[in-house]
C-alpha cells in the first residue's frame, strides 16, 4: 500500500459551451455557497430555473474568452507534472462539473494509499468554497475514504505562493515599462456576502494577509484590496472593484497606470478573462489611466513549484469534517 497520494481540489469551469448549463446549475443549487432559508428541495427547484435563465447570457460571456473556461484544464495538467514528478497518485476533483463527480469520487474510493493530502487551489479558506467540498465529500464519501483524507486548509501568505503573484507583478510591469512610483496595484478577491464572515468564516482576514504581504514588495506603488463577482442581493464585503474602478483617477493621485491583480484566483477564468479584462479595464482606461490585468498563476512553473513546497511543507492537518460549517 502506498504511503500518500495528492488530491487536488478546485472550483471547475466548463470544458465547452455545452457544460454551461449543468456548470452553473451545480453552482447555484449549491447551498454552502448560495445560502438561503428555502427548504433545500425548493432552493434547488428556484435556483435551476434561474441558472437555466441565466445560462444563455453567460455562454455569450464565454463564447468571448473562447468557449471555455481553462480551470479544468489547467488543474489536469498540474496533475500531470506532479505525478511525474512525485511519483505518486495524484487525483483531482472539480466541484462544479458534474459530469467528472461520478469518477473523481469512485478514484478516492478506491485509493489505495494510507493517505491523501488535499490541496485546495483557494489560498485564502471560505466555507463557500473549501468548505464546500469537504461537505460535499461528507455527503457522499465513504468513512473509510474520508478518514483518509488530511485537508491543507490554507495558504493565504505562504512565501511560495506570494512568490508568484510578487514575480508576474514584477514581469508585467518590467514588460509594460511601468515603475512602481507610477503603478497602482488593484488586488482583486472574488467577493462574499458579509453573512459569512459574520457566521465566523476567516475569508476576509486571509484576503488581507495575502494583501499585505504581497503589497509589502512594492512599496513604492500606491496598493488597494476590493472584492469582485457579487451575485444576487445582500451586502458582501466592500469595497467592490468596479466601484475602485469607476473612482480610480482619485485614487491614483498622480500614477498613471494600474494593474488588477487577481490573487484570490490560481486560474484564468471568466471571471478574469471577461471580468476584468473586458469590464474593469475600460473603466480605467476611460479615466485617462493606463490599465493591464495580471494573469493567474495557471501552469507556470513557479506555481508549480510552490505546490510542490506548501504540500511538502505543511505542518498542520485538517480532517474533512472540521472544514464542514455543520
Amino acid at each position: 500500500m502506498l504511503d500518500k497520494a495528492l488530491l487536488l481540489v478546485n472550483f471547475g469551469g466548463p470544458r465547452n459551451l455545452e457544460e454551461v448549463t449543468p456548470f452553473l446549475i451545480e453552482l447555484l443549487t449549491d447551498e454552502e455557497l448560495l445560502r438561503t432559508n428555502l427548504p433545500s428541495f425548493l432552493h434547488c427547484f428556484f435556483f435551476t430555473r434561474i441558472a437555466k435563465k441565466r445560462a444563455s447570457h453567460l455562454t455569450k460571456d464565454y463564447e468571448e474568452i473562447g468557449g471555455f473556461s481553462p480551470i479544468y484544464f489547467d488543474t489536469e495538467e498540474l496533475k500531470k507534472k506532479l505525478s511525474m514528478h512525485l511519483q505518486q497518485e495524484v487525483l483531482t476533483f472539480h466541484r462544479y462539473l458534474p459530469a467528472t463527480h461520478e469518477e473523481s469520487l469512485k478514484k478516492i474510493e478506491v485509493c489505495k494509499a494510507k493517505k491523501i493530502q488535499v490541496f485546495p487551489f483557494f489560498p485564502q479558506f471560505c466555507s463557500g468554497t473549501t468548505g464546500s467540498i469537504a461537505s460535499f465529500f461528507c455527503d457522499r464519501l465513504s468513512p473509510k475514504a474520508l478518514a483518509k483524507l488530511e485537508w491543507i486548509r490554507s495558504y493565504p501568505d505562504h512565501p511560495a505562493f506570494i512568490s508568484c503573484y510578487q514575480k508576474k507583478i514584477g514581469a508585467l510591469m518590467e514588460k509594460q515599462g511601468l515603475s512602481e512610483e507610477t503603478t497602482l496595484l488593484l488586488f482583486s478577491f472574488h467577493g462574499v456576502p458579509k453573512a459569512f464572515i459574520e457566521e465566523g468564516d476567516t475569508y476576509e482576514k486571509e484576503c488581507l494577509a495575502s494583501f499585505n504581504a504581497c503589497r509589502k514588495h512594492f512599496p513604492k506603488a500606491a496598493a488597494f484590496l476590493s472584492y469582485q463577482s457579487k451575485f444576487g442581493r445582500g451586502e458582501w464585503l466592500e469595497p467592490a472593484t468596479d466601484t475602485l474602478c469607476r473612482r480610480i483617477s482619485t485614487l491614483a493621485q498622480g500614477k498613471t497606470a494600474c494593474i488588477v491583480v487577481p490573487i484570490s484566483f490560481t486560474s484564468d477564468h471568466i471571471e478574469t478573462l471577461f471580468e476584468i479584462e473586458k469590464l474593469y479595464l475600460p473603466l480605467i482606461r476611460a479615466q485617462g489611466i493606463k490599465a493591464f490585468r495580471c494573469d493567474a498563476l495557471n501552469c507556470d512553473p513557479e506555481w508549480f513549484y510552490s505546490i510542490l513546497q506548501i504540500t511538502k511543507e505543511n505542518q498542520k492537518s485538517f480532517d474533512t469534517h472540521s472544514l464542514c460549517r455543520w
